[in-house]
């Protein structure tokens, strides 16, 4: 079993490009078929109506967990659809093995609707650290891939989430409406405020790669499952950007967070959204 971080970065150095290989032929042989082509009997509810899943969910992590697992040895996959079989996998992120954490369709509801804004999320990390990412709009055809202390890229390019434009409204994305508490959405209204702009977010990798590309100034969201943030985070990360809990302190994947936490092009306008969160009537 590989457990060493040395030898996972020595990993990545070689087979990286291997991870991207997986990441386009899951989308390829079971998510795109079927883009704007579900049959009714493909599309099931878990918790409720916002919350589907397609077969194309089930078939590319199923896809994607057998080509992760025979490129890293001793490695575990936490893939959403597993964990909602079995919520005790979602455990392995916090234990010893590398853990490669996998969104298979990112944005089910968009994708349903035959929207493009939907993505394929890959994270390798080890031990609560992010390593590496692979943020895949298969619709788009984009590809943003982070490693840890390497950069990030969106298809070979560099990306440098910048700071937001003085003057301007922070653009900020939030948890949507139909996924959030009446505590949360009390919670999420300290972002009422003077010289901050609002909207429900969609895909929450392709807000993060908006971030990382200085698209939008920040992310506010009120739940914690690995699967979403993962990839974003780290692809922020090292774009520049920055991320804060209630709490003040770093979001970690191993869960444990104060909410919601704020991602954001740059530290001070996470500890500003963060603030204002903090403001909100809990």
């Amino acid at each position: 079993m590989i457990v060493d971080t040395e030898t996972i970065e020595e990993f990545l150095a070689q087979h990286a490009a291997d991870v991207e290989e997986a990441v386009r032929k899951a989308a390829a042989a079971e998510i795109l078929p079927r883009f704007r082509r579900l049959a009714a009997h493909e599309v099931d509810q878990k918790s409720g109506p916002h919350d589907l899943v397609t077969d194309a969910d089930r078939l590319a992590e199923r896809h994607l967990t057998e080509a992760l697992g025979a490129l890293l040895p001793g490695s575990v996959v936490v893939g959403e659809e597993a964990v909602h079989a079995d919520p005790a996998t979602y455990e392995a992120i916090q234990e010893e093995a590398p853990v490669w954490i996998v969104d298979p369709v990112d944005g089910t509801r968009q994708f349903v609707r035959g929207e493009s804004g939907f993505a394929t999320l890959v994270t390798l990390a080890h031990r609560g650290v992010l390593l590496a990412s692979w943020t895949y709009a298969p619709a788009r055809d984009q590809l943003a891939i982070a490693i840890r202390g390497q950069g990030a890229y969106l298809d070979g390019k560099r990306l440098h989430a910048g700071s937001p434009t003085p003057g301007r409204d922070l653009e900020v994305a939030t948890s949507h409406p139909d996924y959030t508490t009446d505590a949360q959405k009390r919670a999420l209204l300290g972002l009422w405020a003077d010289g901050v702009s609002t909207r429900a977010c969609g895909s929450a990798g392709l807000e993060y790669l908006a971030i990382a590309r200085g698209e939008l100034d920040a992310t506010a969201f009120s739940w914690e499952a690995a699967w979403d943030h993962a990839a974003g985070i780290l692809l922020v990360e090292e774009a520049g950007g920055a991320h804060l809990t209630l709490s003040g302190e770093p979001f970690r994947i191993t869960g444990g967070n104060a909410l919601p936490f704020t991602t954001a092009r740059d530290a001070e306008t996470a500890g500003r959204v963060a603030e204002l969160l903090r403001q909100g009537p809990i």
